[in-house]
């Protein structure tokens, strides 16, 4: 009886139909319609697919899993109704309504037609709201992923612009990496723009420089297959330094230094804005001999090209400091001030690329980057050398900071070469202070009285005296009335001889002379008033900063022996750089980030992964005592290295302390490194099989790597 009345009613659609209209009122994900016929049952659910049913009864097709009262029609197919609703929706720019429309039709039937599946992609990427861009990118996963539809690049070019655009560089890295592997990848003006957008965050440089290094890889691998794909994607100049910009602004030193490496690996012409940014990596990883490299190629340039070359000068002389070799930081001053106008008679020569090494000179296998010292890009959006600290442009040549006069005076002074400041000195106000009359000279004794220094400041007034400068009136009075402050009335006498001599105090009383400045000074202050010793004097606050500063900066041999375990670590030679970390060990000198950055980097380079894993404890017994605080790029180096030598309770571990500091890690590219070298490992085996206790622990720490990235 059941049997036969069920079958009348499926001969009899509108009798179902009539009690489906009951549900109209109620949401599709609400609402469901079981039909027993023979023993099966159907269930209509949003995104639940019913097309058994209606191949069998055509009527049931007309059911619809919108969430709109609309959604359910009985005119017609809810295939041509559907698509008609989501062409309607992107055509009048109503994306919640496309949205719904979208996720209706792919419940029912799958992905749409190519052409709109990429009006959709488009139309997401349009929005400046982060949702509907983060909406496109995980759809374009999920694309991708089934393999069933084939998007083109430019659709992918133009989401990938709006989410850097937007600020989301990590979904933007997303898609430029797919493009990559799929060797359909932007044109490398477009990318210009992706990077520039990337770069503007911390996140974004690590992930814009992290893509750079795939970028080059990739290009190298198709150049070795004599592929055309690979002058598609050849970086060029720009986009190195957008990424070496962002990595100087971010403090990025070590990220910069590899990102500076692929020039020579991908043979990239140097122009004046990588010098310039090449300078500022040499001297925030300390390495002066690197930098020096490139001196003798601009040292030819003209004076009106040599002007855009102040920060090279600035990081050059900032390092000379570092390395307390102030002998070098005074010959580099005057090869600054000393500089003819004129330009090189073999300028026409410049415009072909010098070769400057990197890391040993005797090195078979070294690199060896190309640069174009005369080179200026006018369509760059970097500003070249906006960083003054130590060298300054003053009337069109390049002149030193007072911070850098500050650094003279306290480093001459501390070896006791009073005469070779005083020679310098005069060298400059020669050269460039000639004009306008000796200030620089009078700046400095004055900055020495106001600090107490009255020996050093009459032994350069000497100093200058016999190199036939001689002072103005103020400078000897100031230098007079602090000796009389201090009651140094014999060094008073002696110097008020000098002036005398020199006709700038008339001839009367000495005794009077001293007992009226005395009486002044002390009372008053008259004689500072009349030297204008009471006016602020931004030397003196410098100087001051410098003198403080300097008990808290890096000691000097410090820099000497990270720069000899670069060198040796560069030249493979990596024993004589183990030697040379054992020896500030035993001197009890500190490591700094550099000295662990250049030891990992060279074991790793030669796969001397265990030995890694001993540096690992060094680093993690200073980090205990508060002697080193590691960057997120030296983990980095460290979580590479430990994932390419297959130590992967050592990878965790890593990841534990990059988590326990919020540090950023990218995901992408270590899983891709997991897959590239340990795509099968224990892929099948099971804790409860592992053979020993070991391989036990080693599955779980391999399981939980693989959790992490997400690989499934």
């Amino acid at each position: 009886m059941a049997l036969a009345l069920t079958k009348e009613i499926w001969k009899h659609p509108s009798i179902i139909k009539s009690c489906l209209l009951g549900y109209r009122g109620t949401a599709a994900s609400h609402w469901t319609v079981v039909i027993s016929c023979f023993g099966i049952v159907f269930s209509a659910r949003e995104n639940i697919v019913i097309p058994q049913v209606s191949g069998v009864y055509p009527f049931l097709r007309t059911i619809s899993t919108s969430t709109q009262p609309e959604g359910i029609c009985w005119e017609g197919s809810s295939h041509v109704v559907l698509l008609r609703k989501l062409e309607t929706a992107l055509k009048d720019h109503q994306m919640d309504e496309a949205w719904v429309s979208f996720n209706d039709f792919k419940s029912l039937y799958g992905f749409p037609k190519d052409t709109l599946l990429s009006k959709l992609i488009t139309e997401l990427s349009y929005s400046s709201e982060p949702c509907w861009l983060q909406k496109a990118c995980d759809l374009v996963m999920v694309i991708l992923k089934e393999k069933s539809v084939i998007l083109q690049p430019d659709v992918l070019t133009k989401l990938s612009l709006s989410l850097a655009r937007s600020q989301m560089p990590i979904p933007a890295s997303m898609i430029l990496r797919l493009m990559l592997e799929g060797e359909d990848f932007p044109p490398m003006n477009i990318l210009w723009l992706v990077v520039l957008h990337m770069v503007k965050t911390e996140i974004g440089t690590c992930i814009a420089s992290n893509i750079l290094v795939q970028i080059c890889e990739s290009f190298q691998c198709l150049s070795a297959k004599r592929s055309y794909h690979a002058k598609l994607i050849k970086p060029d100049t720009m986009i190195l330094n957008l990424v070496l910009d962002a990595c100087v602004r971010f403090k990025l030193s070590f990220k910069g230094q590899l990102v500076m490496e692929l020039m020579p690996q991908t043979g990239i012409v140097a122009d004046a804005h990588s010098i310039n940014l090449i300078a500022q990596i040499h001297e925030m990883n300390g390495q002066r001999e690197e930098l020096k490299k490139f001196k003798d190629h601009i040292d030819r340039l003209s004076a009106p090209l040599i002007c855009h070359y102040r920060q090279f000068y600035d990081s050059l002389l900032s390092l000379h400091f570092k390395f307390n070799d102030i002998d070098a930081a005074a010959e580099l001053v005057m090869d600054m001030y000393g500089r003819p106008e004129s330009f090189p008679k073999d300028g026409k020569k410049l415009q072909i690329p010098c070769r400057v090494q990197m890391g040993c000179h005797n090195l078979k296998t070294g690199l060896q980057i190309q640069i174009m010292p005369d080179t200026l890009p006018k369509d760059s959006v970097l500003k070249l050398g906006s960083r003054q600290e130590l060298v300054i442009i003053r009337d069109g040549k390049l002149s030193i900071s007072n911070r850098a006069v500050a650094k003279l005076i306290d480093g001459y002074k501390r070896v006791g070469k009073i005469s070779d400041l005083s020679k310098l000195l005069f060298n400059i106000e020669k050269e460039f202070h000639s004009a306008g009359g000796s200030t620089l000279c009078s700046d400095v004794i004055d900055a020495c009285v106001k600090l107490g220094w009255v020996e050093t400041a009459h032994d350069i007034l000497d100093d200058m005296e016999a190199a036939g400068a001689p002072m103005s009136y103020n400078t000897y009075l100031a230098l007079f009335a602090a000796y009389c402050k201090e009651k140094m009335f014999r060094e008073a006498n002696s110097l008020l001889k000098k002036m005398r001599k020199a006709g700038l105090v008339l001839n009367f009383s000495i005794k009077m002379v001293i007992s009226t400045c005395l009486s002044e000074v002390l009372n008053k202050d008259a004689m500072y008033a009349n030297a204008s010793m009471i006016i602020k004097s931004e030397l003196v606050e410098v100087l001051v900063q410098e003198m403080k500063e300097g008990g808290n900066t890096v000691p000097p041999i410090v820099y000497e022996f990270n720069s000899s375990i670069y060198f040796f670590c560069k030249a493979k030679m990596l024993a004589d750089a183990l030697n040379t970390y054992r020896r500030m060990q035993e001197m009890k000198i500190q490591p700094t980030e550099q000295t662990f950055s250049s030891l990992v980097c060279g074991y790793s380079s030669t796969g001397m992964y265990r030995d890694v894993a001993i540096l690992w404890g060094d680093i993690k017994r200073n980090m205990q005592s508060s002697n080193l605080v590691v960057n997120r790029d030296l983990y980095e180096f460290l979580l590479l290295s430990f994932l390419r030598g297959g130590y992967f309770e050592r990878v965790m571990e890593v990841i534990g302390y990059m988590k326990q500091h919020s540090m950023y890690a990218d995901k992408w590219m270590y899983k891709s490194e997991f897959l590239k070298l340990h795509k099968n490992l224990y892929r099948r085996l099971r804790a409860s099989k592992a053979r020993t206790e070991v391989q036990k622990e080693r599955l779980e720490y391999v399981q939980a790597f693989r959790k992490w990235v997400g690989i499934d």
